[in-house]
């Protein structure tokens, strides 16, 4: 769904990833780590017996995952949070924006009748952000597209 022709505010599923990757709350953190670079994630939902359990993100697993730590030892669930932004999948977007910010948090875990639905991070809001501004004020060097006065003719 495009956010280039609004007439009202969205719901927090236009801009969301869904149904994102997710590990398994004593998974190795060493596993989170690969899954994270193999799929370009910042952010891994976790779960425990198919529930959400918390939210483990890459600064997490970088101090977990320290030199001189034993890494086949540490598990996901020594370094996930299980305080997180939890909501469901109809909430507006500009509410979900406005407690991001307020918290200063970089990811929303999104779900759908109790079951992980989606995550909404910084990184997409970004993307659907630029969307919009290319759709209502041109691409850089077109008309519109620029902050730069005109040139003296």
């Amino acid at each position: 769904m495009s956010l280039t022709h609004l007439k009202r505010m969205p719901t927090v599923r236009v801009a969301m990833t869904p149904f994102p990757y997710s590990i398994d709350i004593d998974a190795p953190a060493e596993e989170a780590w690969e899954a994270m670079l193999e799929h370009e994630i910042r952010h891994l939902p976790v779960t425990s017996g198919g529930q959400l359990e918390g939210l483990i993100s890459e600064r997490d697993l970088r101090l977990v995952l320290r030199p001189g730590v034993e890494r086949e030892q540490v598990k996901v669930r020594d370094a996930c949070h299980g305080k997180l932004y939890c909501i469901p999948d109809d909430t507006p977007l500009d509410e979900v924006l406005t407690v991001m910010a307020e918290r200063h948090i970089g990811s929303a875990v999104v779900h759908r009748g109790g079951h992980l639905a989606g995550i909404l991070t910084v990184t997409d809001v970004c993307r659907h952000l630029a969307e919009v501004l290319r759709a209502h004020c041109g691409a850089p060097g077109t008309r519109g597209g620029s902050d730069e006065p005109p040139s003296a003719a």
